[in-house]
């Protein structure tokens, strides 16, 4: 009787699962691009969904020769489980953060603040709201208001 190989593509499907969710709170979190939209998580998430759907047709299509008939449809469902835990804490439950007490409400007048430009040039409020920095408007016209964007920086 032939000894039965170890079958990598699940055990190594399942590690990529884990890969995937814990690598976003300790390095994909901290840059914008990746932290809205988790787009390489869930690649990540991808392949080892296709590592675990060869690694579940090797054990039971040539059990023979493979293992993983009892531990790959456990090492499946616990990384489904990962994926839905992901998934419900990055698109639900981000959702429920609280407000910062004290922000600006749409439509409120902000308060006078002072920022550095991408000079590094410091624009107050009053400096923006008396004559814009790009074009300035026809003689004797103030602009109506400054369109503020706020951004997820580095913090």
């Amino acid at each position: 009787m032939e000894k039965r190989r170890i079958n990598w593509s699940l055990w190594a499907g399942f590690a990529l699962t884990v890969l995937a969710f814990v690598s976003y709170f300790l390095f994909f979190s901290e840059f914008p691009v990746t932290r809205d939209v988790p787009w390489v998580n869930f690649l990540l998430f991808g392949l080892a969904a296709v590592l675990l759907v060869i690694g579940l047709r090797r054990a039971f299509r040539r059990a023979t020769s493979y293992r993983g008939k009892i531990s790959g449809p456990i090492l499946a469902l616990l990384s489904l489980a990962v994926l839905g835990f992901f998934c419900f804490g990055v698109f639900v439950e981000s959702r429920r953060l609280p407000s910062a007490i004290g922000a600006p409400q749409v439509g409120q007048k902000a308060p006078e603040f002072s920022l550095p430009d991408i000079n590094g040039r410091s624009v107050s409020l009053s400096e923006l709201l008396s004559a814009p920095l790009a074009a300035p408007p026809a003689p004797g016209r103030r602009p109506k208001g400054v369109l503020l964007v706020f951004y997820r920086g580095y913090w």
